[in-house]
């Protein structure tokens, strides 16, 4: 009969365990580390070039309001990715304040960096061309410089074979 009682008082407990034991959200402000990272996420629209969390409120309507409603969600229990993906589906990529690391955002950061490496590859390419072609010419200049001296030794001898007729 004991263990009944224990039983029944036991599965009281469990039932209405959300009335005895009381869990509070935890309440979300301005100045929180986790309001930072979701407000830094995005950049304000006013053309500060600033992300939300540093926009002056003072200066700025819009970003007074969208704190307020990033504040709202926080306190909702909205996490910072669905705050993400909220803002995107109204605003486009155009709110972030760094691009999403998949499709064509990937491919819009990694080209330029593609394409500078694709051409210092080439100048390289091109700059050890020259100067292969350079060493390679370099024993044809010494060649042709032999041959300008045997040619000047002839026109010497000339010369004063021809003085040597006439003095």
């Amino acid at each position: 009969m004991n263990i009944k009682i224990y039983l029944g008082l036991l599965l009281a407990l469990f039932i209405f365990q959300g009335s005895f034991i009381r869990a509070e959200a935890k309440e979300f402000d301005y100045k929180s580390a986790e309001f930072k990272a979701v407000a830094s996420q995005f950049a304000c629209t006013c053309g500060c070039g600033q992300d939300h969390y540093e926009c002056d409120p003072n200066t700025c309507n819009l970003t007074k309001d969208f704190k307020k409603d990033l504040v709202e969600m926080m306190n909702k229990g909205w996490d910072k990715d669905k705050i993400r993906k909220y803002y995107v589906n109204i605003y486009g990529e155009e709110i972030l304040t760094s691009p999403e690391k998949s499709g064509f955002s990937l491919t819009a950061w990694i080209l330029p960096f593609a394409a500078i490496a694709a051409a210092a590859a080439g100048i390289a390419f091109v700059i050890r061309k020259w100067v292969k072609r350079k060493s390679i010419d370099e024993p044809a200049a010494e060649i042709k410089k032999t041959e300008d001296e045997v040619e000047d030794e002839i026109i010497s001898s000339i010369i004063d074979e021809e003085r040597k007729k006439y003095l």
